[in-house]
């Protein structure tokens, strides 16, 4: 191998290893910004370095990728590990540990956690494969290849890392997927024709009028397809394997914090804001037994939990504070919370693998458990409540929630009759809210005398807590109950389970037991949020007052509808139970993903398209000439053609026999180029027969007949697969798109000449 000149390695390097960064810069964002700068300049260096020393000093494949193990273990501690090292920059044993199984793990990590992802554990390790080992093969093929045509494909790495950072993206990147792809097109593509040879004068024009196509339907054709569409971002798209649907409904175990963990310290928090509640679930699911999360295979549904980075972006506007948490007798998976999170710092390692985040929510799972003795801090943000008088009338938020199942008609038919005089959503929200806390009486179902006040949400037993003589119950019950009845009223509202301690907020330790369990109303508005309503009664209004000394307001006239038919609800023999359902939107969901992968691939297709139109125009015109040169009404002229054909071809595969040689002399001239070709012999002895034949079809006093130039036509289409047939696949396919025979001017020469 010719070693390659200084000056055209230096553009080489700087052509490919440019572009790599390029296509890189977006995983920043993914990071949080410039954390991830080291791993990116230090890999693309790294890699340059190993490769372009391999090629000066020809070592080996095997060799050069020894000493790129050796390199990526030695520099990964300080550019992509640096918790495992000493002082963050000497390697141990421990580090190569770490890399070692990072490279293969780290990528699921990256695509599954929420951006900005952060840069704890071994986070950067995919930045640095991608830029290390890209950069290496990049160059280490375009200095070491033999031929000009493999070093130029070396242009072809740039590109897959383009993919790879596109799939571990974000929906909006730093860098526009536009700019990206005109800089590949525009630095790669002419790169690669001049790095294989083929960057002649007459081929600047086509290049230019090629990439000119290719830019102006990017940049115009693009948006008329692809419309409104946003981008489709593969870590949206992920389905988490937790599902806390397979859990019972936080909700039914309500009573059990009552009654099993009243004086249990369930959990310790520090830095309690004033007025802020602890968030163990929120639910926004109701099929007619329980209250549940829901999961529609979207980013923003209740029941999708997916792993978050060092940081949680939020859009919430608030107080932001501090909150460190110690689990004690609370076990469960879900993870008390505050307010909307925008970090969760757990300590050890294997319980921050087990997080799980909803950012629509603001709640959280261990995937392993709650254990006591757990300990870690969550950086929140509070949002302020506002009154009814400041959210005024504000329209209820579009918010898209599942559909409700086995509602009982009288929850439709209390909230119309409770909410007739209110006149915008709020009003309707405090109106129902108001109404059942002074209405109702509260009650756990202990030590109550002569009313009873039994446990579970589900259809019949909100038919007798609306329905019944005196409304009983606590805030299982009237939680779930104001939630219905809103969201009949056409606004969107969930349920959600937490805990409110007796102290509030607090400099010190605040111990939480199963006494503050306390459930409550979110209903959105626009503007606002999620606004959060008490519709409990307060503890001392208890079952045991007399109705006369109630307000002298009488209670609103509730037409009672006739109870459901049996088959309607067929509530389980524990009204905790938890139901199997199926999702009817299962279906629907996946081929709504298969349409959109469609469709993203229609998209991709066009300028694929449209780079190919210009090498469909050159197969159509050959084809055009071949069907002319066959169907010619003269047998005389088409066995010319057919002869004709058989030049043609040669000549498209850079073996020419001449343009002013007799039919003999090209047939002698084609026999001596296709000797040393597979199959060479054959073609010599087809095409002295060929020649023979035209010659004798032309200057003979007889016509043949049409009978026998159909059987020449057959012997010069087995000429000519014979004659592809002797090249290696790329000249062959070189070969349909070379417009050498469209161009010479024999093929415009009379017709039955030779």
């Amino acid at each position: 191998m010719t070693p390659r000149p200084v000056g055209r390695a230096i553009v080489d390097v700087l052509c490919l290893v440019g572009t790599l960064a390029l296509a890189l810069v977006p995983l920043l964002e993914v990071y949080g910004g410039l954390t991830a700068l080291p791993a990116l300049v230090g890999g693309l260096l790294l890699g340059t370095a190993v490769a372009a020393l391999g090629a000066a000093r020809g070592w080996s494949a095997i060799t050069v990728v020894a000493v790129l193990v050796v390199v990526y273990v030695l520099a990964g501690g300080a550019l992509a590990a640096p918790g495992t090292t000493v002082a963050g920059v000497l390697p141990t044993p421990q580090t190569a540990i770490d890399l070692a199984r990072a490279a293969a793990s780290t990528w699921k990590q990256v695509l599954t956690l929420q951006p900005p992802i952060g840069t704890d554990g071994t986070l950067l390790v995919a930045m640095y494969v991608l830029a290390l080992v890209g950069s290496a093969i990049a160059v280490s093929v375009t200095l070491r290849a033999r031929t000009a045509a493999v070093a130029a494909s070396a242009a072809v790495v740039p590109v897959v890392v383009t993919i790879a950072a596109i799939v571990l993206g974000t929906r909006r990147p730093t860098v526009a997927p536009l700019v990206t792809g005109l800089v590949l097109v525009l630095v790669l593509l002419p790169w690669a024709s001049w790095r294989a040879g083929l960057l002649r004068a007459r081929r600047v024009v086509a290049t230019g009028v090629l990439t000119a196509v290719a830019v102006a339907a990017g940049v115009l054709g693009a948006p008329l397809v692809a419309g409104g569409t946003e981008r489709l971002v593969v870590r949206d798209e992920l389905v988490p394997p937790f599902d806390p649907r397979d859990y019972p409904s936080p909700l039914s175990a309500f009573r059990e914090f009552v009654k099993k963990d009243a004086d249990a310290v369930l959990f310790t928090v520090t830095g309690l804001p004033e007025n802020a509640r602890v968030r163990l679930a929120t639910m926004d699911r109701y099929d007619g037994v329980v209250w549940n999360v829901a999961g529609d295979g979207s980013a923003q549904a209740s029941g999708e939990f997916r792993r978050v980075g060092a940081e949680i972006e939020t859009n919430v506007r608030g107080d932001r504070a501090h909150v460190d948490i110690e689990i004690g007798a609370l076990g469960g998976v879900w993870l008390p919370t505050v307010g909307q999170a925008t970090s969760i710092d757990l300590a050890d390692p294997d319980d921050a693998g087990a997080l799980r985040y909803n950012d629509a929510t603001g709640a959280a799972v261990l995937t392993g458990g709650l254990r006591e003795g757990l300990e870690y801090g969550v950086d929140v943000v509070v949002p302020r409540e506002p009154d009814d008088t400041e959210v005024g009338s504000a329209p209820a938020s579009d918010v898209a929630q599942p559909p409700l199942a086995g509602v009982p008609d009288i929850a439709a038919v209390t909230a119309a009759d409770v909410a007739r005089d209110a006149g915008n959503p709020v009003q309707i929200s405090s109106a129902l809210a108001t109404w059942l806390s002074e209405q109702g009486f509260f009650s756990h179902g202990m030590d109550v005398s002569g009313t009873e006040s039994l446990s579970g949400h589900g259809a019949d037993r909100i038919t007798t807590l609306l329905g019944g003589d005196l409304m009983v119950g606590d805030g299982e019950q009237y939680a779930a109950a104001m939630a219905l009845m809103v969201r009949k009223m056409g606004l969107p509202a969930r349920v959600v389970m937490g805990f409110i301690p007796e102290d509030g907020a607090s400099d010190g330790p605040v111990e939480v037991t199963g006494d503050d369990v306390q459930a409550w109303v979110e209903v959105a508005f626009q503007g606002y949020g999620w606004v959060a309503f008490d519709p409990t009664p307060p503890p001392e209004q208890t079952p045991q007052e007399e109705d006369q000394e109630k307000p002298s307001e009488p209670n609103p006239q509730v037409v009672q509808p006739p109870p459901p038919p049996p088959a309607a609800v067929t509530p389980p023999d524990e009204d905790t139970e938890q139901p199997q359902t199926d999702d009817p939107d299962a279906e629907d969901d996946g081929n709504a993903l298969l349409w959109r992968i469609a469709r993203v691939a229609g998209i991709a297709a066009v300028p694929l398209l449209v780079l190919a139109t210009p090498l469909l125009v050159i197969v159509a015109l050959k084809a055009r000439r071949r069907r002319r040169r066959r169907r010619s009404a003269d047998p005389v002229v088409r066995v010319a053609g057919g002869w004709d054909e058989v030049l043609d071809t040669a000549r498209d595969l850079r073996r020419p026999a001449g343009s002013v040689a007799t039919r003999n002399e090209s047939a002698r001239t084609l026999a001596a180029s296709f000797a040393d070709a597979p199959g060479g012999a054959l073609v010599a002895s087809r095409v002295g027969a060929l020649a023979r034949t035209a010659d004798h079809a032309v200057f003979s006093r007889d016509d043949p007949s049409g009978a026998h130039a159909t059987a020449y036509w057959a012997d010069v289409r087995d000429t000519v697969d014979a004659m592809t047939h002797s090249v290696g696949w790329r000249r062959r396919m070189r070969a349909r798109v070379s417009t050498a025979s469209l161009r010479n001017r024999r093929s415009r020469r009379p017709k039955g000449t030779s």
